[in-house]
């Protein structure tokens, strides 16, 4: 019975807390942004790896009335009796590939992205089978060159969306693109994406497209850019705190609250003497006699390994910096001495409240952005979601 309570107050191995009050205060800074488009909160690759459902929840609660995911079964599983989210939330998905479960989609009130006519194919088909009509959100590659029906090709999809429409098959419920730079200010593809856009959507209505909403504003859009806000808005990282670039500027801002906090316990605390090699490859040499920290994290974990000898940790109240390479399931860091006991908090990255790193101090020790770093945390490490009550 003692090691029993043992192991349930032990500290765990590692955690990232979400925080979904934060969740809820982001939502509405967005919606004070935008104050005359609905917002669709995008909660794809599991929430930014934040907990999909969890914050799905939070940001309805603080007033989004539209989800999105990239895949179809992310949107199916909010639909899932258990997820606790209203039939009333509309649910968008947009990654679609041949053979999908268009079907299951279309019976679970989903709204499809078709961006070409293979797909606009298979949702005909889909909707036969299924004895209803398909809600379909038409997008337009406006030059992003990824996802989406090119200009040359828009006619003969938006032709194909009336015939169906006209069958009673599909629904046209938007009209929607994406933004290639809308991060950085004043890149001049913002401008001319946005001009596109209003072309494709105005040649679409004139052909007699009636769609419920129009949108092309991601997170730096929705609050950079008021003139691309449309009907609906539809924000992803900025909804979990973390700013879509530094040139934006940072969290606070923004109005924003960074939601995650990733920590540890530290696994084992040991002197080593000078000249002490560390980790696979020996990239770090102890200068000196000192305490060494294992960090129970790696790159199984989502730990970026680009960020040896690099990534920031807070340690009793001290940054300390990854000593040589992350491995797989650990890493080290140079206590310089110090001996923390085993067990003792290590916190990679928060908020800033108490002075650890942020996800984007994590960034640019690794060379990329703050969204790689919160959505690549792996499975292995609990989401311990808090402030779960409004």
């Amino acid at each position: 019975m003692n090691e029993t309570v043992a192991q349930r107050t032990a500290p765990l191995r590692a955690r990232a807390e979400i925080d979904l009050a934060a969740v809820r205060a982001n939502v509405r800074t967005l919606r004070k942004r935008a104050p005359g488009a609905a917002l669709m909160a995008v909660v794809k690759a599991d929430g930014y790896g934040h907990g999909a459902v969890a914050c799905a929840r939070a940001a309805v609660e603080a007033g989004a009335t539209w989800l999105g995911t990239a895949t179809p079964q992310e949107a199916l599983a909010l639909r899932a009796p258990g997820a606790g989210v209203s039939a009333d939330v509309r649910i968008m998905c947009w990654l679609w590939t041949p053979g999908g479960p268009w079907r299951e989609a279309i019976e679970a009130d989903l709204d499809v992205s078709v961006g070409g006519t293979w797909a606009l194919e298979e949702v005909r088909q889909a909707a036969r089978l299924a004895g209803r009509a398909a809600r379909v959100q038409l997008k337009a590659d406006t030059g992003l060159g990824r996802g989406g029906c090119q200009p040359g090709d828009w006619a003969e999809l938006v032709a194909g969306a009336l015939r169906a429409e006209a069958e009673g098959l599909l629904r046209v419920t938007g009209l929607w693109s994406h933004f290639a730079c809308a991060d950085e200010p004043g890149h001049p593809s913002i401008a001319a994406q946005l001009v596109r856009f209003r072309e494709m959507v105005a040649y679409a209505e004139g052909q007699g497209v009636r769609p419920e909403v129009r949108h092309i504003a991601n997170s730096p859009a929705t609050l950079t850019l008021p003139e691309t806000h449309f009907d609906l808005v539809r924000p992803g990282i900025a909804l979990y705190g973390v700013s879509p670039s530094p040139e934006i500027g940072t969290p606070a801002d923004l109005g924003l609250r960074p939601a995650m906090t990733l920590s540890a316990s530290l696994a084992l605390v040991k002197h080593v003497p000078g000249g002490h090699g560390i980790s696979y490859g020996h990239h770090y040499v102890t200068p000196g006699a000192t305490t060494l920290g294992l960090v129970p994290l790696g790159y199984a974990d989502g730990v970026p390994r680009h960020a040896s000898s690099t990534g920031p940790v807070l340690v009793e109240g001290k940054w300390r910096t990854v000593a040589g390479r992350v491995a797989m399931d650990q890493f080290v860091v140079d206590l310089g001495g110090d001996e923390p006991e085993p067990g003792a908090e290590v916190v990679l990255f928060g908020p800033g409240d108490r002075g650890e790193p942020t996800a984007e101090d994590w960034a640019q020790a690794a060379g990329t952005i703050a969204y790689e770093i919160v959505t690549r945390i792996g499975s292995r490490v609990p989401r311990v979601h808090v402030n779960a009550a409004t």
